[in-house]
């Protein structure tokens, strides 16, 4: 025991001895500071590129170290960067390392150190600094911008320099014209840093700078692009189990003109095959024909400037896009029924598809799946006739659901069938003495139950007392009304549809002879939201339901009448209708049906789905204009012309002197003109009577009725003047006075008339109705008649004949013959003998024009006659001057009015004597003459001239 305990001790000793011996050599520095540091430049990339090496590594060995490396600028001391670099070195290995600068090499020196060590052993010696500048190779020149050519992207930050030689150092610098402000990096060297660059256009941004004196320009093409983005939707897939055809989304572009655009290279790391994409969006691959199930595919995109990759991976069955179906058919089309075929491209190995078919129709889609291999077929059924279809149909994987194929389509239309539907019929009816009128209306059949197109409306009216002599009216579609006239009011019409496939059943309306309920009073009804809003009480008896009905065009002409059914369990219902227009008032009926199919009508309403204010004014009369008053009345229009109730009237008033009645309220016109208004809160009032104005004063007034909906702005107003309050009495008097003098103007006119006639157009034979005439009947003796016929016997009928120079010659009525004529014309008197006689000269005559017939006068012959004649005998000739130059003008008047003719014979009258007697009593001496008094007769026969006897007196 006492060896191996010695032995055990000595091994000990020998061990911790070998140990402290190592461990003093480790501790000891090994020399392993870079050496042979070169450093270089990359102006194009602006980087430092370091290489250096280790000479101090024994032979053979392999160290992990780290190298410390400072770079400093301008001077040693400036120290603008410090990092860590980690490798592991080699004996007699080269080292390189890469150093990107944001500031451009040009601008200033750089110097470079670096020091190393071995894992946490302290740090080697610094090696020296080494400079590296690159004004030195600048050449000549006084101005240099740099970098010459930038490439960056989108949102960087840019150093820009210039490094001038000139000794002013005046220069200024611009981004695209825009003046900007660096850094003065040194007297020589400005640095310009620009942050967040923008992309402007894929040409470039320039930067340039300009000395003052010399006008010396540089500059350099700045170029910024699209950050280039990771791909994205990355997808393959196959449609024929062929080929993959994989997508992605690349992303705004990224590709300058200047420099090598964006790449994008497919790789399967399964089958480790690599293919560069021709285009940046799409990509295909061959699928291999060894059965290769798995695929995992990366996507890289690489640009001057980074590298973007995206990953892959998928079971080819699972990544099956089946093609369009095609030959789609559609067979066997009849109105309810068709039947569809197609076919699916073929993959191989018996591959399932499951195929969606769809049917559009009618506003519906009908959807169903079949399973297919090649060739499909469905049965589509139930369909509506007459109806176009629209039949398509897509397929997937059945086992593994990855898209749908594209939709593949066809139309058909199913064949007609008969309507299924009677219209839906109404009338309106107009009673009339002993026949009525009835306009018939039906509602055209929808697409659903029309099953075709209406050929024709077949209506029947059959006579309830006579059901044989039913009558058949074929109405062309589209034609939706008739108009019957009947001979009776009780009548039942049948209308029914008909197309080319069949009729409709028919639609029954019962015309009753009984009259409508005339007493049904017309009420308002109200409108909601929803429509027109109406309830009615129901009618004694049993109903089959209640028809509302309306014109929706109550100012056309002819009303187009609208209607809805209401069941028999309802008393209310809404109206509802787009073509409902605010302003128009609509009037709407409501009917009961009964089981024997007669309307009734039970209520009237009346309303508007939306009432505006009027637009139109009444037409407004002025009554009662008085100096201080007037009175307006005006009519309304028909009621349907308004485009509300009417509420009441607004009356306006203006004057120049702006003052108000009591009864008005001044307001502001919208012409800014002061006026007066009025409001008529009655509708039924038509008259207002304005007071309190002034006399000789204008006003203008409009009338404006208003509505809910309120009241239009006045239009033009009429202008009233009232009068004078002393003109209107003056008119009170003046009146009467003017109807006074009327009345006498007729009472003489008429009195005139008849005298003129009695004076010179007296009634014939009798002369002496003759007013003249009556002035000479002797007033004493009453019974003495003046040319009485059975008195007077004529004594002589004498031959005048007229002188030559007595012609008379003359050239028109009423104008003075040419040539002189006698005086007073000569006529023979013969007077009763033994009578007392006018003196000599003295005639009478008288001519009577009625009976003068181309009997021209003659002289007045003198016969010798008394001295005097007797009062008794000639008193109303005892002052005859006057009466005889009267009797003279009229006599000559009328005598310019005979035309001249040859010798006549005039009937000469005798004077009537108060005593009848011969000759012989004449005295047998004359007594001495007189003067001549003559009062003529005209002739009143004219003698022909054979008949004239001979006489010498």
């Amino acid at each position: 025991m006492a060896p191996l305990a010695a032995l055990q001790a000595t091994f000990l000793l020998a061990l911790l001895s070998l140990r402290t011996c190592h461990s003093e050599v480790l501790s000891e520095p090994l020399p392993l500071t870079p050496e042979s540091l070169k450093v270089s430049i990359n102006s194009t990339q602006q980087c430092l590129h370091l290489q250096w090496s280790v000479h101090s590594l024994t032979y053979h060995k392999e160290l992990k170290m780290v190298f410390q490396i400072e770079i400093s600028r301008l001077k040693t001391s400036n120290v603008i960067w410090v990092g860590n670099y980690s490798t592991t070195v080699k004996w007699q290995q080269v080292l390189h390392w890469r150093w990107d600068s944001e500031l451009p090499l040009e601008c200033a020196t750089h110097f470079v150190r670096m020091r190393g060590r071995v894992e946490a052993r302290p740090w080697s010696d610094w090696s020296p600094w080494e400079a590296a500048d690159a004004q030195g190779s600048l050449g000549n020149g006084s101005l240099f911008v740099f970098p010459e050519k930038k490439l960056v992207e989108e949102g960087s930050n840019v150093t820009i320099c210039y490094v001038s030689r000139s000794r002013q150092n005046n220069i200024s610098c611009y981004l695209q014209d825009d003046l900007l402000h660096g850094e003065q990096l040194d007297p020589n060297v400005s640095v310009f840093t620009l942050n967040n660059v923008p992309f402007i256009r894929e040409t470039g941004t320039n930067f340039y700078c300009q000395e003052e004196m010399t006008k010396a320009i540089k500059g350099l093409v700045l170029f910024v692009s699209k950050v280039l983005e990771e791909p994205k939707d990355f997808s393959c897939e196959t449609r024929d189990l062929k080929t993959l055809t994989c997508t992605w989304d690349p992303g705004p572009s990224t590709d300058l003109p200047s420099y090598p655009s964006t790449s994008y290279t497919l790789f399967e790391s399964f089958s480790g095959k690599k293919k560069l994409c021709k285009e940046r969006n799409k990509c295909t691959w061959q699928v291999a024909q060894d059965s290769q199930e798995t695929y995992n595919f990366t996507l890289v995109a690489e640009n001057y400037l980074r590298k973007r990759s995206v990953n892959i991976v998928f079971d080819l069955a699972h990544r099956v896009h089946p093609m369009t179906p095609f030959k789609v058919l559609l067979e066997s089309i009849s109105a309810t029924n068709a039947t569809m075929t197609w076919k699916v491209p073929s993959t191989g190995n018996s591959f399932i598809f499951l195929c969606e078919v769809e049917l559009h129709g009618e506003g519906k889609v009908i959807q169903h799946n079949v399973s297919v291999e090649v060739d499909g077929q469905y049965v589509f059924r139930e369909l509506e006739p007459a109806t176009e279809y629209v039949a398509q149909v897509h397929c997937t994987a059945a086992s593994h659901f990855w898209k749908w194929s594209e939709w593949a389509d066809q139309k058909f239309n199913t064949l007609e069938a008969a309507p299924s539907m009677a219209p839906d019929v109404w009338r309106d009816v107009k009673s009339m003495l002993g026949s009525c009128n009835v306009m018939l209306f039906w509602k055209p059949l929808s697409k659903s139950h029309a099953h075709g197109e209406i050929l024709f409306y077949n209506v029947v009216v059959e006579n309830l007392h006579n059901p044989s002599s039913a009558k058949s009216f074929p109405i062309p579609a589209p034609a939706n009304s008739t108009e019957l006239a009947l001979d009776e009011c009780s009548h039942q019409i049948h209308v029914t549809a008909n197309n080319s496939a069949g009729t409709s059943p028919a639609a029954v309306i019962v015309v009753s002879g009984d009259p409508e309920n005339k007493e049904a009073e017309e009420e308002r009804v109200e409108v909601t939201e929803n429509g027109f809003s109406m309830s009615w009480k129901p009618p004694p008896g049993d109903v089959v339901g209640y028809v509302v009905d309306w014109c929706d065009r109550p100012r056309d002409s002819p009303c187009h009448l609208q209607w809805s059914h209401v069941g028999p369990n309802s008393t209310s219902t809404v109206i509802r209708s787009d073509d409902f227009r605010p302003g128009v008032r609509y009037n709407f009926r409501i009917y009961g049906i009964y089981p024997n199919r007669t309307a009734y009508l039970l209520e009237k309403k009346t309303g508007y789905s939306q009432e505006l204010a009027p637009s139109d004014s009444p037409q407004v009369l002025i009554h009662d204009l008085t100096s201080h008053s007037f009175t307006l009345s005006w009519k309304d229009h028909s009621t349907d012309s308004w485009p509300g109730f009417i509420c009441g009237y607004y009356v306006y008033l203006k004057s120049k002197a702006e003052q108000c009645q009591p009864e008005f309220q001044k307001i502001v016109l919208p012409d800014d003109s002061v006026g007066c208004v009025y409001k008529i809160d009655n509708p039924e009032q038509k008259t207002l009577v304005v007071g309190n104005l002034q006399p000789e004063s204008s006003y203008e007034f409009a009338v404006i009725p208003y509505t809910r909906a309120g009241n239009s702005t006045p239009g033009a107003f009429t202008k009233v003047t009232t009068p004078d309050e002393r003109s209107h009495m003056l008119l009170r008097i003046l009146l009467p006075i003017a109807a006074c003098l009327l009345l006498i103007a007729a009472a003489l006119c008429y009195w005139k008339s008849q005298w003129m006639k009695e004076m010179c157009f007296p009634d014939i034979p009798d002369p002496y109705k003759s007013t003249v005439l009556s002035l000479l009947k002797p007033k004493e003796n009453a019974h003495l008649t003046i040319l009485n016929v059975k008195d007077c016997v004529p004594d002589t009928i004498e031959v005048v004949k007229k002188a030559e120079g007595g012609k008379s010659q003359f050239h028109g009525a009423g104008k003075p013959p040419t040539e002189t004529a006698c005086v007073k014309p000569d006529y023979v008197h013969i007077l009763p003998a033994g009578k007392a006689s006018l003196g000599p000269g003295a005639c009478i005559c008288f001519e009577n024009l009625t009976y003068n017939e181309a009997a021209d006068p003659g002289r007045c012959a003198h016969a010798p006659g008394p001295h005097q004649a007797p009062p008794s005998q000639l008193g109303l000739l005892s002052s005859p001057e006057g009466l005889l130059k009267s009797l003279e003008q009229n006599y000559m008047n009328t005598l310019a009015e005979i035309p001249a003719g040859d010798t006549a014979l005039n009937y000469v009258s005798q004077l009537a004597s108060p005593v009848s007697g011969d000759r012989d009593g004449l005295p047998a001496k004359p007594p001495k003459p007189e003067p001549e008094l003559c009062c003529e007769y005209r002739m009143q026969m004219a003698v022909p001239p054979g008949l004239a006897p001979s006489s010498s007196d």
